[in-house]
């Protein structure tokens, strides 16, 4: 998880007792429950099996034996017990023996913002490789997600370190029930497994997580720059796209401004800044240092990971290396930026043979499947020189990924993936904390706005309800008044009739609307709003009408079984 919250919480409405987890994964419930994880800055926190917790950021709360379970949202209200639910008519409907329920709870709260993910903190590259999401797919996995019962907008990001689901729910426990479902069909990886290595967060918690995402605070290399590209990614492909709406869609462009003023206004892009770099770094570590120079390179891949591959062996004094791609037109386009390296083209057919040409092997392709596995590596005729160590270097830094586990059984082949970065990342701790505790102030300013945006947005509904209110009283009273004005008033007169109950209701609607109105041009709180709000809600009994909510939730049910019949 980021530096700033140290975890991310994984929950189920499960009782059960905590276990103890090893030091790498943090502390465990059994089962579903509460699961926390730390970041590499932050030390793993340990609670006797008769306490509970609860945690908020860095902030952990220990909670005597017998403490109801713990729920993302502290608005939702304890479930009550399953045999009350249980003795209900049979003759209610789904929806009204849900609504006296455990649901009762999501007609009386406000939708929630929840990332549900995996990411090198959770999940080692064998889950993640599974669970990871093409570019080019994300326009139809919001589709989907969007089509599930409780989910208003969704977005994914999908990256070789991350696979993370951000969803605006209409219920927080269906929300992630469906979601986690979804993922598990998605990519055969059951149900539990997917449990296992989640992480959870909502609302400020969800929105400080991808803040962090987008400033390099929660990346493998602190920093890195390719994530805040990914992240405006996330957004350019998101545009149109029926579910990217408001909420989720203006998290992530704040987001944005996020990543490039934490860049802007700290230190944080210097030094090693990518997955690419640090990967090259692996490769020095691993290699003698007289052979830096001469070691033979391949690098398989011409995108955006493989020119930065190239560029930063450059920087490190290497003079040639071999590109093996599908095409020449992006090599050629590399060769002519990088001018004082001898960068040499080779088509993917010819790929066992620069494989065993080379000492080191950069893979860095977009593909599904593997390009060297066991079989392949072993039968490669030539061995590596004792000038390099006598090994040969396979660095996978693809996901899926491009080597197969089983290719480091070798002998004299050793092969590293993106998990094996850390060795690299571990080398200046140090200055990675003084960094990130740079850019937490800037973030923290930046949550709090988009936090006061987003509260913002509950007036809304209530704005809409105050006037339909006003609207039926008017529309009523004035078909009341029409009879008795006879038969023989004109056309003029009723329009005149009509614009006068319009201009009442206006003028009298005029000073509740501007107490509610969040723009920025007035000078009251949100607090005052929210209060004024509910005060509103209370005069005019506005919450008797039914709930947004649970509107969305019958709609989408009754949309989603017209589909099937």
């Amino acid at each position: 998880m980021a530096a700033a919250s140290g975890f991310a919480t994984s929950l189920s409405s499960s009782a059960s007792s905590i276990v103890h987890s090893d030091a790498k994964s943090g502390v465990d419930f059994s089962g579903n429950a509460l699961r926390t994880r730390n970041s590499s800055y932050c030390s793993v926190a340990c609670f006797p099996p008769a306490n509970r917790f609860a945690c908020n950021s860095l902030r952990y709360k220990v909670l005597m034996p017998g403490t109801h379970s713990i729920r993302l949202n502290p608005r939702c209200e304890v479930a009550p017990n399953a045999a009350e639910i249980r003795s209900k008519p049979s003759s209610l409907s789904a929806l009204e023996l849900l609504k006296t329920s455990a649901a009762d709870r999501y007609t009386k709260e406000t939708s929630s913002i929840v990332v549900i993910g995996l990411n090198y903190h959770t999940a080692p590259i064998e889950i993640r490789e599974k669970l990871s999401i093409p570019e080019a797919q994300w326009p139809q996995v919001i589709s989907e997600l969007c089509a599930l019962n409780h989910i208003e907008e969704a977005a994914v990001l999908s990256t070789c370190n991350r696979m993370e689901i951000y969803v605006v729910a209409l219920s927080q426990h269906r929300g992630i029930k469906e979601v986690t479902e979804w993922m598990s069909k998605m990519s055969s990886v059951p149900v539990s497994e997917i449990q296992e290595h989640r992480f959870l967060l909502s609302n400020k918690d969800a929105t400080q997580h991808l803040f962090e995402v987008s400033s390099g605070l929660d990346s493998l290399v602190l920093g890195e720059g390719q994530i805040l590209s990914q992240v405006k990614q996330v957004v350019k492909g998101g545009q149109g796209v029926p579910g990217f709406d408001r909420k989720i869609c203006g998290m992530f462009k704040h987001a944005i401004t996020v990543g490039k003023r934490v860049r802007t206004e700290t230190s944080i892009s210097t030094g090693s800044v990518s997955v690419s770099s640090a990967a090259v770094e692996l490769a020095m570590m691993k290699l003698p240092e007289s052979s830096h120079a001469t070691a033979r390179m391949l690098v398989v891949g011409a995108g955006k990971m493989g020119k930065l591959v190239i560029k930063h062996l450059a920087a490190k004094g290497c003079k040639r290396i071999v590109v093996a791609n599908r095409t020449e037109d992006k090599v050629a386009s590399i060769r002519a930026e990088i001018k004082d390296v001898d960068i040499e083209y080779r088509p993917l057919s010819e790929l066992l043979t620069c494989a065993a040409e080379a000492d080191v092997v950069f893979t860095c392709t977009a593909s599904k499947n593997l390009i060297f596995s066991k079989e392949q590596v072993e039968g490669l005729p030539s061995p590596v020189g004792p000038h390099v160590g006598g090994q040969r270097l396979f660095i996978d830094i693809s996901v899926p990924r491009n080597v197969g586990s089983s290719v480091s059984d070798i002998e004299n082949v050793q092969v590293y993936n993106v998990d094996d970065l850390k060795e690299v990342v571990a080398a200046n701790k140090e200055d990675r904390l003084r960094k990130a505790m740079e850019a937490q102030a800037i973030i923290e300013e930046e949550v709090n706005q988009f936090e006061a945006w987003k509260d913002s947005l509950e007036t809304v509904p209530t704005i809409k309800k105050l006037r339909a209110y006003a609207e039926r009283i008017r529309a009523s009273e004035l078909e009341k008044c029409m009879p008795k004005m006879g038969d023989d008033i004109t056309k003029n007169q009723k329009k005149a009739i009509h614009d006068l109950s319009m201009g009442i209701v206006n003028k009298l609607l005029h000073g509740p609307m501007q107490h509610l109105r969040c723009d920025g041009t007035d000078t009251r709180s949100l607090s005052e709003i929210l209060e004024n709000m509910h005060a509103l809600n209370r005069i005019f009994s506005l919450d008797n009408d039914i709930s947004a909510l649970e509107q969305k939730v019958r709609e989408k049910l009754a949309k989603n079984q017209k589909g099937v019949s």
